[in-house]
């Protein structure tokens, strides 16, 4: 039986049709805080403490203190979990900077907001699995220059995913205008296969490194003995690789077959990427299975 879509607020757990924002809430106005989202399989977090880690991070460039300890965060996601009795999906955690004037000046004393919804997945998707490719298109990235930070200012991740849903497509490979070069899609990383070599932007400002990106590069690769060439390239040099793929937490790795109507490789799943979505599958179900790390939960005896 599916689960219900949940969500907390202010220390107060509630479903989704009977919450209500706070309408004096800097992120609510001004978008002023920062997220986090974290996959859920069989009713247990994957990789949260990297989340937190990444959360914390994004806060800390922001100069909004942290006001809540891992244990206290770790709580929240798994009572998510058991209130909302969602087996497969999404929690979306993020703190603002709290309640206070609509200027652009920081009020005095104001203390963080932390908010956080689960939802199901329509149609859970296999970590590391074999996913059809999804098609994408070039977009120009119109985004600010601090990437790097999970912000809650999202219209420049907004505007260029409508434009490829508007072209039949399900992702935007973004590129600045001023270099022309690509940094990555709008909610994903982005890769390319060329000559036996993986192609990524590099994690700096430009990108978000995510936390799907981050676990390829430290166990991924290294254990597929895959070489990794993390340099900016362009979006014709991109239409010449024999493989492409993007990562992110609710894809995992969903091969790109398809790029501004032009197929990338033979149109297919390459077998690179092949291996790495079997890999990383593997990876999620051990993870999953093993004794846990800080943040996470314990092993589920029903899950298969």
């Amino acid at each position: 039986m599916a689960g219900m879509d949940y969500g907390f607020f202010d220390g107060v757990f509630v479903p989704l049709d009977e919450a209500a924002a706070a309408l004096d809430d800097r992120s609510y106005v001004l978008g002023d805080g920062a997220f986090e989202v974290t996959r859920v399989y069989g009713g247990r977090c994957f990789a949260l403490p990297e989340h937190l880690k990444a959360l914390r991070y994004s806060l800390r460039e922001l100069s909004i203190p942290i006001t809540y300890m891992d244990e206290e965060l770790t709580a929240i996601h798994e009572d998510l979990i058991q209130k909302s009795g969602i087996q497969d999906g999404l929690i979306h955690l993020q703190i603002s900077r709290g309640l206070g004037s609509q200027s652009l000046a920081v009020p005095p004393k104001v203390v963080p907001l932390l908010s956080a919804t689960i939802r199901q997945l329509d149609a859970p998707e296999q970590a590391g699995g074999t996913l059809p490719g999804i098609r994408a298109i070039f977009a120009e990235d119109i985004r600010w220059l601090r990437c790097d930070i999970n912000s809650l200012n999202r219209l420049g991740n907004v505007l260029p995913r409508e434009e490829a849903l508007r072209k039949q497509a399900e992702e935007a490979i973004l590129f600045r205008k001023d270099t022309n070069l690509i940094t990555e899609g709008t909610a994903s990383n982005f890769f390319i296969v060329k000559d036996g070599l993986i192609w990524t932007h590099p994690a700096d400002h430009d990108i978000r490194n995510g936390v799907t990106r981050s676990l390829l590069f430290s166990h991924i690769f290294p254990q597929l003995q895959l070489t990794v060439v993390e340099k900016a390239f362009a979006p014709a040099f991109a239409l010449t690789a024999e493989e492409a793929f993007v990562t992110s937490t609710a894809r995992g790795i969903a091969p790109v077959t398809k790029i501004d109507g032009h197929a990338v490789g033979d149109g297919s799943c390459g077998t690179i990427t092949q291996k790495i979505a079997a890999a990383y599958g593997q990876y999620v179900a051990k993870r999953l299975h093993d004794k846990p790390q800080h943040g996470e939960f314990p092993a589920n005896p029903g899950l298969v």
